[in-house]
């Protein structure tokens, strides 16, 4: 690869290239070195990290589904302290110079807070914030489909960290432009989407839902028309830099959601069927820029002719 070509500053957040481990892929980056050069990936994005520790939902967690899967794992992970103590130093061993930003969620816009000063430390470069998460002070409503909620985490969150903050956006809402303006408002420095979308799986032998939280995130192939449909809504209505996912397998996809507007992509479930796609889907751009005569991939962001 060129390095050179594809290197990205994404919301002040310097890559090698424009293609990131997307959360609850990639683990902590270390699942995934014997697969693959860490060096050559643009950034791991952690699996969320939550105050305490958490065991995930029980029962039946994952579904393949056409074109894609359905999770409901439950943000199964060791809890800040853990990471913070055990965790982050194995990384940072192992790949010192690979972009490395912590996914994180609460439950109160206060505990957010908390979260993102604790994440405030050397060997993070900056923060991903996932707001599809319940606000129990709030009768459970799910702060990333309410614009007040979402800009109130975001604030917390800005008040309380140093780093480039990025929130990242349910697709679960009637216009995902409004919340896109709301955590923009609030002072995201960048916005992720699309998270997983919502569904469910039925097994016909018994009459039950096939998953043990009944209902569970859709991601894969399936939802890259949506995913790339909301990344050029947002794009036309926010000004601060977006990271587009869901579906990208190849570096064709990754090009689609550049020209929709995304600055960098991240890869989620095509990595559990290729354990090396992070690396082959930067590969795939570079090899496009180069066929295109192009000499640097910020000359495809936005340029979506529509």
């Amino acid at each position: 690869m060129n390095l050179e070509r594809i290197a990205t500053d994404f919301a002040g957040i310097k890559m090698k290239t424009p293609v990131m481990g997307a959360s609850g892929t990639f683990g902590f980056g270390l699942e995934y070195k014997d697969f693959l050069d860490l060096k050559q990936v643009g950034a791991i994005i952690s699996k969320g990290i939550t105050p305490l520790p958490r065991a995930g939902n029980e029962g039946v967690r994952i579904a393949e589904t056409p074109s894609g899967m359905l999770n409901c794992i439950g943000l199964e992970n060791p809890g800040i302290d853990k990471f913070l103590s055990d965790i982050l130093p194995k990384v940072r061993q192992e790949a010192p110079d690979t972009t490395f930003i912590a996914n994180f969620s609460a439950n109160t816009v206060e505990d957010y807070g908390v979260m993102a000063a604790k994440l405030d430390v050397d060997g993070i470069d900056g923060i991903e914030v996932n707001i599809s998460c319940p606000n129990v002070k709030e009768g459970g409503i799910v702060f990333g489909t309410d614009p007040k909620a979402a800009a109130a985490v975001t604030e917390s969150v800005k008040k309380h960290t140093k780093k480039s903050v990025i929130v990242k956006l349910s697709p679960n809402v009637t216009d995902i432009t409004v919340m896109a303006k709301a955590v923009e408002d609030a002072g995201a420095d960048a916005v992720a989407l699309i998270n997983t979308l919502t569904g469910m799986v039925i097994d016909t032998r018994t009459w039950k839902p096939l998953l043990g939280n009944i209902t569970g995130g859709l991601s894969g192939p399936a939802v890259k028309p949506i995913a790339l449909r909301m990344v050029w809504q947002v794009a036309n209505t926010v000004k601060i830099p977006i990271l587009g996912l869901g579906g990208i397998c190849t570096g064709q996809d990754a090009v689609e959601f550049l020209l929709a507007g995304a600055t960098a992509v991240a890869v989620g479930a095509e990595n559990f069927v290729h354990p090396d796609a992070v690396v082959t889907v930067a590969e795939g751009i570079d090899n496009y820029l180069e066929n295109r005569g192009l000499s640097h991939v910020s000359q495809l962001v936005g340029q979506l002719k529509a």
